[in-house]
Parts: C-alpha cells; structure tokens; sequence
C-alpha cells in the first residue's frame, strides 16, 4: 500500500495539490478538523497543512503511524509542543516559503503609514480631495529602521528596505558575525537601542514565553515619537493595549499591523478609531505564489523522511 500523505488546507490550497504532490503516494485532500480529516488520520503516514492547532494529543493517539507533521505555516504558537515531545513526531515548519510575502507586506505597511496611504484614499473617493489640508506624509530614505528578530523573512526584510535607502539595524538572540553583517549591510544594536533609536520598528519573531508582549509599555515608552511599529509576526508580541494608548496620545508616530491579540479582532477594537494605523488581516504570508511554495517545501521534505533521512525546518524547541 502507497505511504498517505492527508493535506488539510482550505480549498484554494488544495486546488493545488495535483499539480504538485510526488507519484507513488496516497493523497486525501481535507479541511483542517473536519470529520474527514480525522477519519484519513487513523491511516497517515504525514501530515501537510495548516494544522499547528490541531497539534494535540488527540492527534497522535488518533494518527499512531505519523512520521512526520510537516506545516504550511511559519508559525506553530498554537501546537502542543509537550504532546509532541511526548509523542516523538517531528513538527517542521514551512522553511521561509512565505518570507517573500511577509516581507513584502511589511514594506508595504511601513509605505503605507508613512504616507497615510489609507488617509488619502478616503479623502480622493469622499469627494475632499486633500481633505482640509495636505496631510504631512514622509519618506523611508535615510531612515533608521530596527528589525527585531533577523531570521529568513527579517534578513528579507533588510534587503528590500535598503533599496529605499533605508539605514537597518537589528536585535537577534543568535547574532550574526561581522562578516555576515557586512554581507547583508546590517549592524547589531541591543534591545533598548533599537527602540529608542529606530524611526521604524518591524517584528519579525516568533511567539513564545520569551517573545510575549516584548513590546510592553515600557519599552513602547523608550520609542521615539514619530517612530512606526510594523508588526508581521503575531500580535501578542506587543502589548496592544499599551500601543493603542501610545498610538492615541501621539506618543509614537503610527502603525502597520496585519496581527491582533485575537483574531478576527471584535468589531469594537479600538485601534479602528485611529487614524495613524494601517490594518490588514492577518493576510502577509498566503499569496499566490506562497501558498505553492510551501506545499513544495511540504511535499520534499516528505520525501526526504520517506527515504530516511532527517526532515528540514525542524521546530528547534521539540529538540528531536
């Protein structure tokens, strides 16, 4: 019998699949936590999607020959990491598939902002034209931009900002060396400098213990006054409450968000008052051209598994 590969995805994802899944392998196309999909994981061999809240240890007692949970996602904050320490079934990552759209995306939230795009817009389609006066907007050019966390999509990143001229530091608990800063234009700054002295700040970590509101109030209170906090990570990497209040009292100059404490936010947020945030839904990373790069990260690294050999993007806090 052919080794099951199950995908859970949503269905725009799936429509993919044919055209990329490796011959020689049962395929079952399903929603994530679906009927479907629990009754296909009684017999799987792997698992590709966008599964990491599934990642329970009723899935290992209902899946007893998984060899491998290969995600569609960068993040996995929300999988049982004990369950699957307990469980010894590697737990991979996308391996930066979508660090081209992340990064992307942040470029455009931190255009965005500083030229109070959505601003504008409204004023050109409501008729005011320039609105009462012409909003003062700014340029990336010569700007100090701090990126926290320089893994695949940070470095990314990097490059395209600096296309605009922009200066880039960074904050990394693995610091890169000398010569790979060089290589990449980039220099080390501690947390509270890259906070006190960066005009914009982009997050580019994941979120853990050790990541968890490391934008708290009082680091937000270190920022300057005009600087941008761009978030493409997870939402509770900022204490959003203690932005909201900084961005409404103009104690920093603005936001890009594509991330929130909960997702959806409710209809009441109050960051959908404020007139110096660009929102966007959670909506950087799954692009065209992503959504099938991941599935081909997904699908080699099956294979890689099927002939013995160790799987890539390995979650490192599994230590497996």
């Amino acid at each position: 019998m052919a080794p099951r590969i199950v995908v859970a995805a949503p269905g725009d994802t799936l429509s993919m699949v044919d055209d990329i899944a490796p011959s020689g392998y049962e395929i079952v196309k399903v929603a994530p936590g679906s009927p479907q999909c629990t009754e296909a994981l009684k017999s799987a061999d792997y698992l590709v999607g966008f599964v990491d809240m599934l990642v329970k240890e009723q899935l290992y007692a209902g899946a007893p020959k998984l060899k491998l949970i290969q995600l569609l996602s960068a993040g996995y904050d929300r999988a049982d990491l004990a369950a699957a320490r307990k469980a010894k079934v590697p737990i991979s990552n996308n391996g930066g598939a979508n660090s081209v759209a992340v990064s992307e995306h942040a470029l455009l939230l931190m255009l965005a902002v500083s030229r109070k795009l959505i601003q504008q817009h409204a004023n050109v389609t409501g008729g005011r034209w320039r609105g009462n006066s012409v909003p003062r907007v700014n340029e990336l050019r010569g700007k100090t931009l701090g990126i926290i966390g320089l893994g695949t999509i940070g470095k990314k990143t990097a490059r395209l900002a600096q296309a605009f001229g922009v200066i880039v530091t960074y904050y990394d608990i693995a610091r890169l060396t000398e010569a790979e800063e060089d290589a990449l234009n980039v220099r080390f700054r501690l947390l509270p400098e890259i906070l006190s002295k960066s005009d914009i700040i982009s997050l580019h970590v994941p979120l853990n213990d050790t990541t968890h509101h490391l934008l708290g109030a009082a680091e937000i209170a270190r920022m300057k006054p005009t600087a941008l906090i761009i978030n493409t990570s997870r939402g509770p990497v900022i204490d959003e409450k203690a932005m909201h209040a900084a961005l409404a009292s103009g104690k920093i100059g603005g936001a890009g968000l594509d991330v929130f404490d909960e997702e959806p936010p409710p209809a009441n947020n109050p960051l959908f008052t404020l007139d110096n945030v660009v929102l966007t839904a959670h909506l950087a990373g799954p692009t065209w051209e992503s959504n099938e790069a991941r599935l081909r990260n997904g699908f080699d690294n099956v294979q890689r598994v099927a002939r013995g050999e160790k799987p890539l993007w390995v979650i490192p806090e599994l230590g497996l």
